[in-house]
């Protein structure tokens, strides 16, 4: 993945309550969050992006009372795989 690098202020450190070396890893999990919140990207890109598995960025998720996004159309999609892998055994 392309990073890019982005200045933040100094405040930021205080504000998140975290150490310095923290900041780049909790910033990308806000986006991540924010992100996913507005439909912007999936939940594995979600993932991605907060540099955790998608059961972890579930889990965060729900932590911030973020709705998991699943519709018709996902429903459809596990039905078939699920039918096609049990056809294959």
């Amino acid at each position: 993945m392309k990073e890019i690098l982005v200045k933040v202020p100094r405040d930021l450190v205080r504000i998140l309550k975290v150490r310095d070396e923290e900041v780049p890893k909790v910033v990308r999990l806000y986006l991540a969050i924010e992100l996913y919140r507005d439909r912007k990207v999936s939940l594995g890109k979600a993932a991605e992006i907060a540099g955790v598995s998608k059961w972890e960025m579930i889990e965060i998720l729900a932590s911030k009372g973020v709705p998991i996004q699943y519709d018709v159309e996902d429903l459809e999609k596990d039905i078939k795989t699920l039918e096609e892998v049990l056809r294959i055994h």
